[in-house]
């Protein structure tokens, strides 16, 4: 798989799943700590003209430096749930297409310190490339479980003790209304067309983020924010999930 970006490959040679590092022929100061990172844990380097970086990229912001990595583990629904250390708290993506919103969302799942995300096969952004680069790097470290069918992995999550609860915007119940402390599966539709019907009733709880302007929703990604970190913030009032560590909002990927 190939990701692009500094942010996206410095964390993914933390994580220690680079194969290759290709960087342009006269790389800066900010790709230096890349360079010396991937001499320390002796992965190959290759210097490359823009034309090749830009080609692997497939014409991405990729900041001068690209690197093939491993693909992904493959987690399963029980292993999400089990390698939680508390009360499991996962996302589920009911055909999430947009990479930009696949990565901010890896981005804020990390960010949260949530314990999974769901994705369908055939009906998700690839985590590569575009997804990689939004996800500012949290890629690396959010564990990732692939379904066939997303109606099913509900069902397969309610018998491993986890409530889902789905975004909807019609729902009556405000998302700050339900009890996100015990095992929680947030689950969000895709842009535009929302939660599928089959999705939408096989969850135990729908509800809605109040709209308060003058547009009728916020992004996929933003009402994951929302909803993961109303779960952290109920979660720390009942002393199940200290501060892990503040973070600063950066504008670059």
């Amino acid at each position: 798989m190939i990701i692009y970006g500094i942010n996206p490959v410095l964390e993914a040679l933390r994580a220690g799943r680079v194969r290759e590092v290709r960087v342009g022929e006269r790389p800066g100061a900010r790709l230096q700590e890349i360079v010396d990172m991937a001499e320390e844990r002796r992965v190959p380097i290759r210097r490359v003209q823009q034309e090749m970086l830009d080609r692997d990229a497939r014409h991405g912001v990729h900041q001068g430096v690209v690197a093939m990595v491993d693909d992904p583990a493959h987690y399963s629904l029980p292993d999400l749930v089990r390698s939680a250390g508390g009360a499991p708290l996962l996302v589920v993506l009911d055909g999430v297409e947009d990479p930009q919103n696949v990565g901010a969302i890896l981005r804020t799942v990390d960010a949260a310190g949530a314990d999974g995300l769901v994705v369908q096969s055939r009906r998700s952004a690839a985590r590569g490339g575009a997804a990689a680069k939004a996800s500012a790097g949290a890629i690396a470290h959010v564990r990732v479980a692939e379904v066939v069918n997303i109606a099913r992995a509900l069902e397969e999550l309610k018998g491993l003790g986890v409530w889902t609860v789905g975004l909807a915007g019609d729902a009556d119940m405000p998302y700050d209304a339900v009890d996100l402390t015990g095992p929680i599966a947030i689950v969000l539709g895709a842009e535009g067309a929302g939660l599928r019907r089959m999705v939408r009733e096989r969850c135990d709880f729908l509800v809605a983020i109040p709209m308060q302007g003058h547009v009728g929703s916020v992004n996929v990604s933003v009402a994951a924010g929302v909803t993961l970190f109303e779960a952290v913030r109920q979660r720390r009032l009942k002393g199940q999930q200290p501060v892990r560590r503040t973070a600063a909002v950066r504008s670059e990927g």
